[in-house]
């Protein structure tokens, strides 16, 4: 009990000198140690990677888990070293309803067999994004948390030991400054108005103690200054490791590029298969009605918008040359001279001289443009 009170008295000594340097440090009445030129821009560098590691961490956790509860609870089972429960991802779980929703609208309705159809793709998207959110976390997240987590805590604790040792040297510089100022003050020639004898002896006697002092202050001086030294080229050693981390880290992101680009090339992927699933569906809220066809001519269309094609009235479709066509696949107008069609609906074709072969005059009601002929099965 003893010993452990001493060594409670010494420490809260050392504490508080250290308190009263730096406080004088800061008021500018103390002087200070400053660290080398590299010592100082690697401490610098670490900072900056430090922070910016931080804040790339934090938004790619927000990335990949954009919900902040799922975020904390993960979390703490990361802290109470349990393992994380699996999560449905919402591709799998918006899946699972729609095959839900499928049953009970009955799985032969066009509804339910194309809500079928969209559910098993969703969950394959679900999946898909469970494997990439795995991935990421594994291949960049976690070299990330391990820097901030370990590598950084030693760095800041081996700084913190290299200001407690800066902070010593200063205050073994002051006491030696202020040891032979004494030491020169006791020094100083007596005053020889004084005849007592008892003041020379008294004279000598306060400038041997002043020595050893200066002597005692030098040695704690020196022993201050090594340790400092010691603790310096620690300190510089981990900083230096910044540069690997460095690379590390950067093989980490490519690795998490890799992973998006996997991710998003499946997901691309399963949607055109899908598409490719859903245009063999025949869409029933698309009107499948012949259009009545009339001899009003309508609104003609210009050479500008339908080149090659000129306004004559709409012809019946028994008119020579026109042709009945069923639409096989959906098919969006990229401009005003094409014409956008609904799978399984039928429309009046024909071709003019000199148009392109793979292109067709497709005509619907008072509507008429372009339309290719890979999207058509010509009827006889």
């Amino acid at each position: 009990m003893d010993f452990n009170l001493k060594k409670l008295t010494s420490d809260a000594g050392v504490f508080f000198t250290r308190a009263v340097q730096f406080t004088e440090e800061k008021l500018g009445s103390a002087e200070k140690t400053e660290l080398d030129a590299h010592l100082e821009n690697l401490i610098a560098r670490a900072d900056c990677t430090k922070n910016w590691t931080e804040k790339i961490f934090r938004q790619t956790e927000v990335l990949l888990q954009p919900n902040p509860s799922a975020r904390i609870e993960e979390f703490f089972y990361e802290k109470l070293d349990k393992k994380i429960p699996s999560r449905t991802t919402n591709g799998e779980l918006l899946g699972q309803y729609m095959l839900d929703a499928a049953k009970d609208f009955g799985p032969g309705t066009p509804y339910g067999s194309t809500l079928i159809t969209v559910g098993e793709y969703q969950s394959r998207l679900g999946g898909a994004e469970r494997e990439f959110l795995q991935t990421s976390a594994i291949n960049f997240l976690t070299p990330l948390r391990n820097f901030l987590e370990g590598d950084w805590r030693t760095i800041s604790k081996e700084r913190r030991l290299l200001e407690n040792r800066r902070l010593d040297l200063d205050i073994c510089k002051a006491r030696v400054k202020k040891a032979k100022q004494a030491e020169a003050k006791a020094a100083a020639e007596p005053d020889f108005q004084e005849t007592r004898p008892r003041n020379y002896v008294l004279s000598a006697s306060a400038s041997a103690l002043w020595s050893e002092e200066v002597d005692k202050a030098e040695q704690e001086l020196r022993v201050a200054q090594t340790e400092f030294d010691r603790q310096a080229e620690v300190t510089r050693l981990l900083l230096e490791g910044i540069s690997s981390t460095h690379v590390n880290h950067l093989r980490c992101l490519h690795e998490f590029v890799e992973a998006q680009a996997t991710y998003y090339a499946q997901c691309h992927q399963y949607m055109q298969e899908l598409q490719k699933e859903l245009s063999r569906y025949p869409n029933s809220f698309a009107s499948n009605a012949n259009p009545s066809t009339s001899a009003t001519c309508p609104s003609p269309v210009s050479s500008a918008t339908l080149p090659g094609v000129s306004p004559p009235c709409l012809a019946s479709t028994s008119t020579p040359g026109h042709r009945k066509a069923k639409v096989l696949y959906d098919y969006d107008a990229h401009d005003t001279s094409e014409l956008s069609l609904l799978a399984d609906e039928l429309i009046t074709v024909y071709t003019v001289p000199g148009m392109d072969p793979d292109w067709l005059v497709g005509e619907r009601g008072n509507q008429k443009g372009k339309v290719p002929v890979t999207y058509l099965e010509l009827l006889s």
